[in-house]
């Protein structure tokens, strides 16, 4: 995803309250709350180690998300300003070239110093500090504006704590649990895929209005569709282990050239956390070894591998435009499940959804688009640092839409782009079919 925000469209009104009446310091302090919330089943060990270069330790995005504050909100513009520790500035830089040096990604992991008491000190210290800045009469109007991009990049890192322990705990042969599992899911049927058209002509895709959107969201834009239709929920476990078993990763007509060669050089056979025991199919999940549930979202899934399946299952990926504009016209906090519903595993579809129309195009699992990460039309990257890392990202990288059951609630909206390279599989990422009208 924008692993470290952009710029949003519009400053909010300084000591403005949001929707439901909350101040700056009052929603600032819920987000903070919540990302040490996400890290209080791991212990110390757990939030020292990295799995792999892609993904950072829980320790790590505690601190980053600590610089962030401190780093562009007061080193700005708190008096008197003094870093609760110099050298952190380079430890918990991810890739903000314009603030200096980084330590770098892959050895992330090799931070055993300072410890995750002293992180949290940290946090509480900035937390104070931030406290004391909010409840000023004098609240600079950029604050503000910097003050929704820090959390919104901190809701980011939420779901990457959650996506980088999940890897971290599948390495270990016992696959144990981040935490204990709830009542099971109830088992029942997918409901049947039926398929909505959707005219196309000309529509307009990207942020609009007054709320918060990151710079790659921007500027909004006609795109012409020719007619498609969509999936009315995303692809299930059962049809996708039928691919499965069908030998449809042994097959090279159904994988681009790219994809095949990453297949046969890496030995994949199934999604990633899938295993086949002598009890059946299972997959690791935040709560531990689970049955796979035939009726919940297949997750896990690599561009590659999305793409793979759709073109067994004689369908296509949709475009991003396409998603976009069939979107558009639901709420995202009605449609799926998220993180604060505590579930973090995708769930079936509802039975109930009204007949025809597509359901879970929030929530659940990220959804890839056959659209590649570039920048819209009059797209230009903001000045300063904050502005480093949208644009830089736009090569090679494929969008998802929809945020998933690791994604904070309200994070999302219609516009919303994640992105991330082809073989990228550790995120909850799943499809949803489209094809074109004959």
């Amino acid at each position: 995803m924008p692993l470290d925000g952009a710029t949003p469209a519009a400053p909010a009104t300084p000591h403005a309250t949001d929707a439901e009446g909350a101040s700056p310091w009052q929603r600032y302090a819920a987000v903070r709350a919540a990302t040490q919330q996400l890290a209080a089943p791991l212990s110390p060990e757990d939030c020292t180690a990295q799995s792999m270069t892609d993904a950072s330790p829980t320790k790590w995005h505690l601190g980053h998300t600590a610089w962030f504050f401190e780093t562009f909100i007061l080193e700005q513009h708190e008096e008197h300003f003094a870093p609760f520790d110099a050298d952190f500035r380079v430890l918990f830089n991810s890739y903000y070239q314009g603030v200096g040096a980084q330590h770098p990604r892959a050895q992330r992991g090799l931070l055993t110093r300072p410890d995750l008491a002293t992180v949290l000190a940290w946090r509480a210290d900035v937390d104070a500090r931030m406290q004391r800045l909010l409840q000023r009469d004098d609240l600079p109007p950029e604050v503000t504006a910097l003050l929704e991009l820090g959390l919104q990049h901190e809701q980011q890192h939420q779901e990457l704590l959650l996506t980088d322990i999940k890897h971290l705990l599948w390495c270990n042969p016992t696959w144990p649990a981040y935490q204990a599992a709830g009542a099971p899911a109830p088992q029942t049927a997918a409901p049947l895929v039926r398929w909505r058209r959707f005219d196309g002509g000309l529509v307009h895709i990207g942020h609009e209005g007054a709320g918060f959107a990151f710079d790659n969201e921007s500027p909004r834009h006609p795109v012409w569709l020719q007619p498609y239709e969509l999936a009315t929920r995303p692809v299930s476990n059962a049809e996708y282990l039928a691919f499965v078993v069908a030998g449809g990763y042994d097959e090279p007509a159904h994988w681009l050239a790219e994809g095949w060669d990453w297949r046969c050089s890496q030995g994949i056979g199934h999604p990633l956390y899938w295993r086949q025991d002598g009890h059946g199919w299972c997959e690791f999940t935040l709560f531990g070894r689970q049955p796979l549930a035939p009726e919940q979202p297949v997750v896990h899934l690599s561009y590659y591998e999305a793409d793979a399946y759709a073109r067994w299952a004689g369908a296509r990926l949709p475009t991003e435009a396409e998603w976009e504009a069939a979107a558009a016209a639901t709420e995202p906090a009605q449609a799926g499940h998220f993180a604060d519903s505590g579930v973090l595993h995708p769930l079936p579809a509802p039975a109930d959804a009204p007949e025809g129309q597509p359901a879970q195009l929030f929530g659940d699992v990220w959804e890839w688009t056959q659209s590649s990460y570039a920048p819209y039309p009059g797209f230009a990257p903001a000045a300063g640092a904050v502005g480093e890392y949208n644009g830089k990202f736009m090569v090679n990288q494929y969008v998802l839409r929809g945020g998933s059951c690791a994604t904070p609630a309200g994070h999302v909206r219609a516009s919303y782009r994640n992105f991330f390279p082809a073989g990228a599989r550790w995120q909850f990422s799943g499809l949803r079919l489209a094809r074109d009208v004959r």
